[in-house]
């Protein structure tokens, strides 16, 4: 009798910790309305090639529905290159000089209402005291309101050299982008748009066809594909927070226990999408060309200071974004370098962050083979750089045992959305442009 009067309460304690700690289910107004008419065009924007500098690449390719809207690769081959995720090549007689710095983020559920800040460290925020209401990098300024954050972070990306603008001399938009005229590099992407009938019939029924297509006419079509595409919401786990209790199989609770409670993952991974949407500081290890400015003392090219180069904040160095975790067994490989190939990688590195830093194997790495014109390892070959990535670290050690490894990967699973996974509007077979589409 005592045995049943024990797990009674066990299962009580248990209930009232899931009433406190568990998020709450996604509600109407997690996500914006969303303007299909907009969604439809941003579809074909987000998949075609045009939008790049040398006309190669799209946003897609390196976001595409086959890798769980990421690129399946630590750090991508953007422009230049040919192909999708690990396989993609250059293309004959190019070179790059660098890879993409920073592994390519997944997109479900970044159009809802509580993303008000966009990309690893947030260069991209709400900012009320900004002219447009948007914080976005000096040399990035916005011209005009602008509806989300998402929306603004579809901007940058076009006027990346290695992500799609291209290199000096290969491209008009590539030359006005090294001249420092972000302006002039927009424009000459849009001019591109509004000379495509297709295109043009569809901006006249949603701005006019008394103005030209403006850069972020496009961009704003774009995030409003992003936000229906992919809202990832109808996990096993939705299914559990919904009220279905079988939702869940037992090692999938027990990593559910455990993440949210022991573990401590909901210490940072809170929220209706597992993210306190805040920055954190957990060593994941920092290879490729880096983020840091050469032009201070204090920092290596091969740095990756994080968000301490959005808000200048010593504190912030080696900080990240909280990554949601909505379809997250999709998105491999994780970190903001991409360091760690699989889930349980990625949690075995935070039940120790500094001893998986220092220890850390190159062979984990997914990188395309190419020579570049820097040290991929120069980061993880620095000692002093090791250092102050280990001193920067926030987590604890926490001690959990390989069966609770395997039950919060279990969980972690059970973030999946099988539904959003296969697309809503999916790939288009042609674009307006007349360019290949990646399938």
């Amino acid at each position: 009798m005592r045995n049943f009067i024990a797990i009674g309460v066990f299962a009580l304690q248990a209930g009232i910790l899931h009433a406190a700690s568990l998020p709450d289910p996604v509600m109407h107004d997690t996500f914006p309305e969303s303007d299909m008419a907009r969604v439809e065009l941003g579809q074909l924007l987000f998949y075609d090639p045009v939008l790049s500098g040398n006309k190669n690449i799209s946003c897609a390719t390196c976001h595409h529905p086959k890798f769980g809207s990421a690129d399946g690769v630590s750090l991508s081959i953007g422009e230049g290159g040919v192909g999708l995720g690990p396989d993609r090549v250059l293309i004959n007689g190019q070179h790059v000089e660098e890879r993409v710095p920073r592994n390519a983020p997944a997109l479900w559920n970044v159009g809802a209402v509580e993303y008000t800040a966009q990309f690893h460290d947030g260069r991209v925020e709400v900012d009320e005291a900004s002219i447009f209401g948007f914080q976005t990098p000096r040399d990035r300024p916005l011209d005009r309101v602008m509806p989300s954050s998402l929306a603004v972070q579809a901007l940058l990306p076009l006027l990346s050299e290695v992500e799609m603008a291209g290199q000096e001399g290969e491209n008009p938009v590539a030359d006005a982008v090294d001249m420092g005229n972000e302006r002039e590099a927009w424009a000459l992407l849009a001019a591109r748009i509004d000379a495509i009938p297709e295109y043009r019939k569809q901006f006249d029924a949603l701005i006019g066809a008394d103005r030209p297509v403006h850069i972020t006419d496009i961009a704003i079509a774009i995030a409003e594909f992003i936000n229906f595409e992919f809202q990832a919401c109808e996990s096993p786990f939705d299914a559990y927070l919904a009220g279905d209790e079988t939702a869940l199989n037992a090692a999938e609770l027990r990593g559910m226990e455990l993440f949210y409670g022991k573990a401590g993952c909901a210490e940072c991974h809170s929220g209706t999408f597992q993210s306190d949407q805040d920055f954190h500081a957990i060593g994941v290890p920092q290879f490729g060309p880096g983020k840091g400015p050469d032009d201070t003392p204090e920092d290596r090219p091969f740095a990756d200071l994080g968000r301490k180069m959005v808000t200048g904040e010593t504190r912030d160095a080696y900080r990240f974004r909280t990554p949601s975790l909505r379809n997250v067994a999709l998105t491999a490989p994780y970190g903001h370098s991409g360091a760690f190939p699989t889930l349980e990688a990625m949690v075995r590195h935070h039940l120790d962050p500094v001893k998986s830093l220092v220890n850390y194997d190159p062979e984990q790495a997914i990188l395309h083979d190419v020579t570049v014109e820097h040290n991929d390892w120069q980061a993880i070959e620095d000692g002093l750089e090791i250092a102050f990535i280990a001193a920067s670290v926030e987590l604890e050690p926490k001690p959990l045992s390989d069966n609770e490894v395997d039950d919060i990967v279990a969980f972690l699973n059970a973030l999946t959305d099988e539904k959003a996974a296969k697309g809503r509007l999916g790939i288009p077979e042609t674009v307006p442009s007349g360019l290949p589409v990646d399938h």
